[in-house]
């Protein structure tokens, strides 16, 4: 559950970016997620190459390290509609905990 939650966190700062021109990079840092660097660009290359975001550029050296360059990442309409659902689920998750606690 810890990786999804933090991509759900990288999609929803995303989503809450595109209020502004510029892109607080901070709201996405390792350190603000809670993981370690490597899981962090990790996670943000496999949401790339899945469709979720654009803006974010990876290069594999020849001894396989990983580089990461964030230009102004995006959310595309693939990321919103996953930030949706998951919000749904989340709310009807959170509903059916509340009546299996009222039922004794």
């Amino acid at each position: 559950m810890g990786d999804f939650n933090t991509i759900y966190k990288i999609l929803a700062a995303l989503k809450a970016s595109m209020d502004y021109d510029e892109f607080d990079c901070g709201l996405i840092s390792a350190e603000r997620l809670n993981v370690s660097e490597p899981r962090r660009r990790e996670l943000l290359r496999m949401l790339s190459q899945s469709g979720y975001i654009t803006g974010i550029a990876f290069d594999e050296s020849a001894a396989g390290d990983v580089m990461m360059s964030i230009g102004r990442p995006r959310l595309t309409l693939k990321g919103l509609e996953y930030l949706e659902e998951n919000s749904l689920m989340k709310r009807a998750y959170r509903a059916a905990k509340g009546i299996k606690e009222l039922i004794p």
